[in-house]
């Protein structure tokens, strides 16, 4: 009877856990619905041909096919610069695949990366560029890396936060 009792107690004690890890597989699915809306914020860049700036960047996610694709519009400025970049991005498990268009340059090209635990690590490529972008999410607060050596802007740090509805 004792022992009875106490693997019944065993078995509640654990039940919780066994939950939580019975859910899981489906909890780990990775998707874009964590980005979903607008986030604003600041960070710096640095130009190739002068000092680092202040610069200020507006996102809009717009996740769609249950997460599993986002529609992207990105736009960020500095006092010399300004930037309106719109990307459609598709993922399949972790990988990332898609294209990318900016309209004050008019440059585009492809995208592609992993989304892994709410870190995006993805390469963009274009026929005048190429960075390496770290996105990584965290409830409310983002942050966004770019670094791509040679190029007009060689290097950006931004810190989103997610706007209130």
């Amino acid at each position: 009877m004792f022992r009875q009792t106490a693997i019944t107690r065993w078995i509640l004690r654990c039940l919780p856990l066994m939950l939580i890890l019975a859910a899981a597989p489906a909890y780990a699915q990775q998707s874009f619905d964590n980005v979903a809306g607008a986030w604003s914020g600041g960070g710096m860049m640095k130009p190739s041909d002068g000092p680092r700036e202040r610069v200020r960047c507006k996102a809009d996610y717009l996740p769609k096919n249950n997460g599993q694709s986002v529609k992207l519009n990105l736009r960020c400025a500095s006092d010399a610069y300004k930037m309106d970049l719109s990307a459609n991005i598709d993922q399949n498990g972790t990988d990332l695949s898609g294209n990318w268009f900016e309209s004050q340059y008019r440059q585009g090209g492809k995208v592609s990366g992993k989304n892994v635990n709410g870190v995006i690590q993805a390469k963009v490529e274009g026929d005048t560029i190429t960075a390496l972008l770290n996105v990584q999410t965290k409830g409310n607060h983002q942050t966004f890396t770019m670094q791509s050596p040679g190029a007009w802007i060689s290097d950006v740090t931004v810190d989103l936060v997610r706007d209130s509805r």
